[in-house]
């Protein structure tokens, strides 16, 4: 029904009641209008009030009990979750680090330090804490974990945001502590779910009651990921700045603490702008809080300027430098008693003896075409010439192509240090080292020891038909050295985490005579009435030999030529090209000049050798 108020100009203001068929009626007559239609209602309304007033008592009166319940509840939901996870915490065992994270690579470097290569299934070094300076670790506190050295090992926060994201299906979620990050990259599953994530929970409070925070610092700094293939603080400064973590600055601790949070992007960074710009964006905020902190000084924060980053990626090493890292990975294993592949695995750095400027300007010149163009040719060349029929080399006609292969080794006499060792133009396409390992005609090269007792270890030197390279070189040494044989060394020290294993001590003997060492040194001073020796050897036209020395350096280089293998003919000798006398000699100029100190005005006898002679000494190298 309807109500109308009469509320309108000239009403009278009485309501007026309208039944369902819209007849009208007055107040408290006609249908439905009467006393006792309004009585009715009145004693249901009395009625719904009764109910509500009896309903509000009850409740109460029974709050209480109904509240003790749900404590009752709620407590023992909570004592049986803080029970399950006491239970949890002590059935949860602390894992080994998964063999993943436990492999290592060994690193080699030259004589200086420089980096050389490495070998090993991951580009990981473990180090110890003491060898990452305080304002790293305190870089990467500020970057991943402020509150790492009062934490508790795990963020509450975190883990609930993380949980919560995982149920509504949203996206991965950060925040982990140092404590976690560890866990999860060395010894767990990156899986992302609830019970690993509890698992990681429980795992990291464990491991923060039960180990100092330097050993979880230590063991996260030495396994988390930097990019560039680098895993641990220790690669990852090589790879990004060539050095040591050591010898890391506080810009560059700080630009390596930056990289973590997205490795897999700011990898580029100093090769990409856009990438560059960013993380130059995030070193400063991680600078800022280093100063805010206390962890550098004020004016080490003005001073901090954004570090040179090594370009990425870098070039192919393999043409050369895997030559050099084969030759001392086999020694290295031997002098520690292992396999070869115990040495990549297990996380050495080896320092070898070699000289890697000097390798790489001998490889480029072995490389050069423009050989330089020499006068007279020498009495050796045109014995040679008589040899094969009078013929020149230019003359002489082959037939199919034809390999030149240029050998090369410089070491220190009467110590044994290998400074150089060329076997070829190519690793990937000649892993076999001719400096070490090839046999090479002697033909005249080793004229001068004819007729001489020769001593162990050259007792047969003048039987061989051909010679490796380096055993020839080492046979000149000896007489440079006044007839003391010196073992031919490649590995100066091994070392792993800070701690000396093996340290290289000049083996030597006596292999000649010393006047039949002056003998020989008075032969080819003679020849060339010049301050070094120098014998140039051939066997016909077929190879061409030139070794120089004095007391503080022996050179030999040595060529050959061959028609390559093809399908199952084997290769076969070849004559070099008339160029080779050139080229023998401006290899061998050009690398002496490299490597001898009198290259840059030194005076080797400024730095005594104990495994030399009395009053003998080392190079001292131009590029130190």
């Amino acid at each position: 029904m309807d109500v109308d108020t009469g509320g309108g100009a000239g009403g009278t203001g009485v309501a007026v009641i309208a039944d369902d068929h819209g007849r009208g009626g007055s107040p408290g007559r006609g249908p439905g209008g009467g006393r006792h239609g309004a009585a009715g209602r009145g004693r249901l309304m009395a009625g719904l009030r009764r109910r509500l007033v009896k309903r509000r008592i009850r409740i109460r009166r029974t709050r209480g009990r109904r509240l003790r319940r749900a404590l009752v509840v709620l407590l023992t939901l909570l004592a049986n979750l803080v029970g399950a996870a006491v239970v949890a915490y002590h059935l949860t065992k602390i894992p080994e680090p998964h063999p993943e994270t436990a492999m290592q690579s060994t690193v080699f470097v030259d004589d200086h330090g420089d980096y050389l290569g490495r070998r090993g299934p991951v580009d990981r070094q473990e180090i110890p804490l003491s060898q990452v300076p305080r304002y790293v670790q305190e870089a990467v506190i500020a970057a991943e974990n402020r509150s790492f050295r009062t934490d508790t090992g795990i963020s509450p926060k975190a883990i609930a945001r993380a949980a919560w994201s995982t149920v509504s299906g949203g996206g991965r979620q950060g925040g982990s502590t140092i404590t976690q990050q560890y866990v999860k990259n060395a010894l767990l599953s990156p899986q992302q779910s609830l019970s690993r994530k509890a698992r990681e929970a429980l795992i990291s409070i464990k491991l923060d009651r039960t180990r100092s925070k330097d050993e979880i610092l230590q063991g996260y700094l030495n396994t988390v990921y930097f990019g560039r293939g680098a895993a641990g603080i220790q690669s990852a400064a090589r790879n990004y700045f060539g050095v040591d973590a050591k010898d890391l600055t506080v810009s560059q601790g700080a630009a390596l603490a930056s990289v973590i949070n997205i490795p897999s992007y700011y990898e580029k960074a100093g090769s990409d702008p856009k990438v560059t710009a960013k993380l130059v964006d995030r070193w400063e905020w991680v600078l800022d809080a280093m100063a805010h902190s206390g962890a550098i000084t004020s004016a080490q924060r003005a001073g901090a300027r954004f570090p040179a980053f090594r370009f990425y990626p870098p070039g192919d090493t393999d043409g050369q430098r895997q030559y050099l890292i084969d030759a001392a990975a086999s020694e290295a294993a031997d002098r520690l008693g292992i396999t070869e592949d115990q040495l990549a695995r297990g996380g050495y750095t080896v320092r070898t003896t070699f000289d890697l400027t000097a390798q790489d300007a001998t490889a480029e010149l072995a490389a050069d075409g423009t050989e330089k163009k020499t006068g007279e040719k020498t009495a050796e060349e045109k014995a040679a010439e008589a040899k094969a029929g009078g013929k020149k080399r230019a003359e002489v006609k082959t037939t199919g192509d034809v390999r030149v292969h240029t050998a090369v080794v410089a070491l220190v006499p009467g110590d044994g240090a290998v400074r150089v060792l060329y076997g070829g133009a190519d690793y990937a396409t000649q892993p076999f080292n001719d400096a070490r390992d090839g046999a090479v005609e002697a033909g005249t090269a080793l004229q001068p020891f004819s007729g001489m007792k020769l001593l162990a270890p050259l007792t047969d030197l003048t039987r061989t038909a051909a010679p490796t390279p380096l055993r020839l070189a080492s046979a000149y040494a000896t007489a440079a050295a006044h007839g003391v044989y010196a073992t031919p060394y490649t590995v100066a020290k091994i070392t792993r985490a800070g701690r000396t294993l093996y340290e290289a001590h000049p083996r030597t003997r006596t292999a000649m005579t010393r006047a039949d060492a002056g003998m020989v040194a008075k032969l080819l001073y003679g020849r060339l009435d010049a301050p070094l020796a120098t014998q140039t050897g051939a066997a016909g036209l077929r190879t061409l030999w030139q070794t120089t020395y004095d007391e503080h350096l022996t050179l030999t280089v040595a060529l050959f030529a061959e028609h390559p293998a093809k399908g199952k003919k084997a290769a076969l000798p070849a004559p070099l090209p008339y160029t080779a006398g050139s080229r023998s000699l401006s290899v061998s100029e050009g690398v002496w000049s490299k490597i001898a100190g009198t290259a840059e005005g030194h005076d080797p006898a400024a730095e005594p050798n104990p495994g030399l002679p009395t009053g003998q000494t080392k190079p001292i190298l131009a590029t130190r």
